[in-house]
């Protein structure tokens, strides 16, 4: 089955909570990915809340176009239990 997001939540600093399509919910935390001339500039926490689901390619996008594949955030993703479903 191939992996696709399905909602992501801003959690704080540079942490996400993902959906994805097989019913996983995972927090990922970025802090450490966002480096190279197309994610420095989610460094600027203003610039990383603006996170959302580009529906056309079903992973995380940013409005200067960075993403990331979901298969790489499931993988550094930590599971958490499906009460905490898209909750800050």
């Amino acid at each position: 089955m191939f992996l696709h997001v399905k909602s992501v939540v801003y959690l704080h600093d540079y942490l996400l909570r993902l959906e994805f399509n097989n019913g996983a919910i995972k927090d990922v935390d970025l802090r450490d990915e966002l480096f190279g001339e197309v994610f420095e500039p989610l460094r600027d926490l203003a610039m990383f809340r603006r996170v959302r689901v580009n529906p056309d390619t079903e992973t995380i996008e940013w409005p200067n176009g960075a993403d990331l594949a979901p298969e790489f955030l499931y993988e550094v993703g930590v599971t958490v239990s499906p009460q905490a479903k898209l909750t800050a």
